[in-house]
């Protein structure tokens, strides 16, 4: 790491709602089975936001950041700033992170939104990292969330199987200890991509070619054998060049914390690097695709059970809509 100062994680939390939709759901709203979705993706159910409860990206964001600095024993007010990692914002102005930020109590906190779908929170750590190694803030709170279900037209089984709502976050606090904190990370995209995973909102959105009949406005259309070949193509090569830009093994590296796309993949890389299991942590059968949400959900169910420590060696590893993806190989 290069920075001024190091970069701890102080607290994580994380905010799943109550609401399960289960494979068994889905078969009675579109033309699918449980076998048909775990034998392709590994998910059994996936949690939905309901409206009802007032869930939607700024509330269990909130309550996400609110138990992060719980955890992290940080007053609100330490806050310099708030990072929203997240597709689903709640408006085009204000930024989302202003109003969590304000619900908080984070008094006079920089606030703002960032967009790189599923690659997203580990953009927003390499981000809040940066400035805190540098010195120009102290302590940063990072969140992904998205609540996927508002975008999803559920008379499209390949893609309203996929994903589920989360809220996940982190405190980054300066420190002493130079160690902490990023070793190497990426962020990189491919534009020319775009088309296989977008959300239009009017007609010129559309790449050419496209049904405006069976794709419709304002929800997630994806071209799942694209995407899946991007994913596959990309998830083994930034594993393999964190680790050479790290000067790391496999062994040395106690966690992987990978975007939860599909069960599938994440075993063949398992498979493919020879990760054991214990290293490799999947949750995409009880939440689906997370998105933003993915990542940060991973690390605070790892946190909570031990399983990512003080001085732990971990990697991140993400990749979504843009066409993004991401890394980072971060000492605890």
């Amino acid at each position: 790491m290069s920075g001024l100062v190091g970069v701890r994680i102080a607290g994580t939390g994380r905010y799943t709602p109550e609401q399960k939709l289960t494979n068994a759901d889905l078969s009675k709203i579109v033309d699918t089975s449980d076998e048909w979705i775990v034998q392709r993706t590994g998910i059994h159910e996936r949690r939905i936001c309901d409206p009802a409860k007032g869930e939607q990206t700024r509330t269990i964001s909130q309550w996400a950041l609110e138990r992060a600095l719980k955890d992290s024993g940080t007053d609100p007010a330490e806050l310099e700033l708030v990072i929203l990692a997240s597709v689903t914002g709640e408006m085009r102005c204000p930024a989302t992170a202003c109003v969590i930020a304000s619900a908080v109590g984070a008094v006079n906190a920089g606030a703002f939104d960032i967009l790189a779908a599923c690659s997203g929170f580990v953009y927003a750590m390499q981000l809040a990292h940066d400035l805190i190694a540098c010195g120009s803030y102290k302590t940063v709170g990072v969140i992904g969330c998205d609540t996927m279900s508002k975008l999803l037209d559920f008379d499209n089984r390949g893609v309203c199987v996929l994903f589920g709502d989360a809220a996940g976050a982190a405190i980054l606090k300066a420190t002493d200890d130079t160690s902490k904190g990023k070793r190497v990370g990426a962020m990189r995209s491919d534009g020319s991509g775009w088309k296989d995973l977008y959300i239009p909102e009017i007609d010129s959105d559309y790449p050419e070619g496209a049904s405006r009949e069976t794709n419709k406005i304002d929800t997630l259309q994806m071209n799942g054998r694209e995407v899946y070949k991007f994913a596959v193509g990309t998830f083994p090569r930034l594993i393999a060049e964190t680790l050479e830009r790290g000067n790391v093994t496999v062994e040395d590296v106690d966690m992987f914390i990978c975007h939860q796309s599909n069960a599938r993949m994440i075993e063949s890389a398992r498979e493919k690097f020879g990760i054991p299991h214990e290293k490799m942590y999947v949750n995409i059968d009880r939440y689906g695709n997370c998105s933003a949400g993915s990542v940060p959900l991973c690390l605070d169910e790892l946190r909570e059970q031990g399983k990512c420590q003080e001085g732990d060696l971990v990697m991140f590893v993400a990749f979504g809509g843009g066409l993004t993806w991401a890394s980072l190989l971060w000492q605890m």
